[in-house]
């Protein structure tokens, strides 16, 4: 089992951080591609060109080309959307760590760290709808250090401070390609509690679906 520790983020964190949460977020682009080629609308769109080009044609190769270069062009398309996500969060709260997470009590940022390096990450805020709630957000653990009750621990130190700080209840959102994360997630205790499609024309074709899941926190007695 890999020792580690988990602490609070500080100044010097930054550059591996914003690293750390973009190459974990760039593993999932594969598994969108194949969740959107599995559309029943994209495969129906697939085989019509197919069959069309192979009536017309009258050959083969011409519509296994074309399948081949639209699913090339598509896998450049959707990582470029992908990719713009990313940039997104980079600006938003990732752009200034500091004055995001940890310069209020109701809010803060953590590492986790292996022999003097930066393995993971998690953050939590105070929810914009609900003040008795803390969102954790940016959980990443670099991918050859997973398997280890990191992202447990991490969570479990969300969870505290939610807990310390008096909130009601931890909440956080995960994708319908995060299978291995929503796992983690209930194993500690997290429940899902609803889930939605984006509401976007984008999320809207491709069934982009958003799980939210929950931990109560029990009142100490």
């Amino acid at each position: 089992m890999v020792e580690y520790k988990i602490r609070s983020y500080v100044g010097p964190d930054y550059e591996v951080v914003r690293d750390l949460f973009s190459h974990g977020m760039s593993e999932y682009v594969p598994a969108v591609c194949i969740h959107v080629v599995t559309r029943p609308w994209v495969l129906f769109v697939m085989a019509c060109m197919f069959l069309s080009l192979l009536v017309s044609s009258k050959s083969i190769i011409l519509p296994i080309l074309a399948i081949t270069l639209s699913l090339a062009l598509g896998r450049q398309l959707l990582g470029y959307i992908w990719n713009m996500y990313i940039d997104h969060c980079l600006k938003e709260d990732l752009q200034d760590i500091q004055k995001t997470y940890m310069e209020d009590q109701g809010s803060h940022f953590w590492v986790a760290e292996v022999e003097d390096n930066v393995v993971g990450t998690v953050a939590a805020k105070p929810c914009d709808e609900n003040p008795d709630e803390l969102v954790l957000k940016r959980m990443s653990v670099r991918k050859d250090f997973r398997g280890h009750g990191i992202a447990k621990a991490l969570s479990r130190e969300v969870i505290g401070f939610a807990r310390q700080r008096g909130y009601r209840r931890v909440i956080l959102n995960t994708l319908m390609v995060q299978h291995e994360a929503q796992r983690m997630y209930e194993s500690v205790g997290f429940r899902k509690y609803t889930e939605f499609v984006l509401p976007t024309v984008y999320g809207q074709l491709v069934n982009f679906t958003i799980s939210k899941y929950c931990y109560d926190i029990l009142p100490i007695n």
